[in-house]
């Protein structure tokens, strides 16, 4: 399914496909780019974007945003997502950035957006805590003012990246006395500051993708408050906003399925009755995975014409995140008996039972795709907020 593209957009489609297809780095293209790529790796594309001035589609043009119609930063983000190449730095792009051009001063605009588009700084996300996941309110990590600085105590979690930050965005309470919502900032602070520690979490797919960040008695210049404060919330709620209308991957889908097909050809004899229940099952998905293309191509259509989606995003999260799952679960089932392998014990390197690449490869991304109605906000509460914003419940 495509939008009925004008001459110039068919046109920018297809520049896009043909600068992807010549510049994407080779050393990219393996099967789980976000863990299996060392820092420099990562950020290969991401210059690359810079330098082509198509790093941050999202941001206006006078910020160093390309200038693109609704339409064009779609075609872009459906080429990019269909060609499996790996996003630019989410959290400095996606993120952080739309939130210190919308609130920050110009100070902090001069300091942090340059370095957020060339990828010289690489930012983590300080929000979830032990306690506080979906429900950020409840955050703890505190921030005492103290003359020009805050003194920083807490621990947050699951932080993404954490291990390669240079930079972190926090949500902090400085007003313990006020509502919960009503006594959080919005900080940013330097990885590098004395007091801050990064300790690993290793997931169960064997990676290294997220880490704790403990902060003891950090101290952050005054000047790193974005906006006002106790008014974090606010902008919290503005960057997850943002977050969530990335999260329908229909490009990421429609790749999956396509792997999903071979190995089920590849493993399952067509006279074997199993053989039918897979492709049952695979249509069923491409019918949602074409719902929600449907669903966005119409959002996109209402954005082009000044019409804002309001709760359009949590629908994105739940569908996309959920029908992912769905493809990952079919596709480790598929597999069979080298679903046991993952990173540890691949098994390329095991003589009793040697395997295609995806024997290993598609455990490590079924496993890792748990998260994904959990992150950016669980699906439960995205279904809350529809309740809420659309249904008035």
């Amino acid at each position: 399914m495509e939008l009925n593209l004008s001459s110039e957009d068919a046109a920018f489609r297809d520049e896009v496909r043909a600068f992807i297809a010549e510049n994407y780095p080779a050393e990219m293209r393996v099967p789980n780019p976000e863990t299996d790529l060392t820092k420099e790796q990562s950020l290969l594309w991401h210059r690359i974007l810079y330098n082509k001035g198509w790093i941050a589609p999202l941001w206006p043009k006078k910020y160093g945003g390309p200038g693109w119609s609704i339409t064009q930063r779609f075609i872009f983000e459906q080429e990019t997502s269909r060609a499996g190449t790996l996003p630019p730095l989410a959290f400095s792009v996606t993120m952080v950035g739309p939130v210190i051009y919308t609130f920050g001063n110009e100070a902090q605009k001069r300091r942090f957006l340059p370095r957020i588009l060339s990828g010289d700084d690489w930012w983590c996300q300080g929000y979830s805590e032990p306690g506080s996941g979906s429900d950020l309110a409840t955050v703890r990590t505190k921030a005492v003012r103290d003359g020009d600085h805050y003194i920083v105590n807490g621990h947050k979690t699951w932080t993404t990246l954490a291990q390669h930050a240079d930079w972190i965005f926090c949500l902090v309470r400085t007003d313990p006395n006020a509502k919960p919502q009503s006594g959080i900032s919005f900080l940013l602070i330097d990885m590098k500051s004395p007091g801050v520690t990064v300790r690993p979490i290793i997931t169960i797919d064997g990676s290294h993708e997220v880490n704790d960040v403990f902060l003891e008695n950090v101290r952050v210049p005054v000047e790193n408050l974005v906006g006002e404060e106790n008014k974090g919330w606010t902008y919290a709620k503005f960057l997850l906003g943002n977050e969530r209308t990335s999260m329908a991957g229909i490009g990421r889908s429609t790749r999956y399925i396509g792997k999903l097909k071979q190995i089920v050809k590849a493993e399952i004899p067509a006279h074997d009755p199993a053989h039918l229940e897979f492709l049952r099952d695979i249509a069923r998905i491409e019918l949602d995975v074409l719902a929600l293309e449907a669903t966005e191509l119409r959002v996109v259509a209402q954005m082009a014409r000044g019409i804002d989606p309001g709760p359009a995003a949590s629908l994105f999260k739940i569908r996309g995140t959920e029908i992912f799952q769905s493809i990952t679960e079919l596709t480790h089932r598929a597999i069979g008996n080298y679903g046991l392998a993952i990173r540890e014990h691949p098994i390329s390197t095991n003589h009793f039972m040697p395997g295609p690449e995806y024997a290993h490869t598609a455990s490590e991304k079924y496993l890792n795709a748990r998260k994904l109605s959990i992150y950016g906000g669980s699906n439960e509460i995205q279904r809350n907020i529809i309740a809420k914003a659309v249904l008035g419940l």
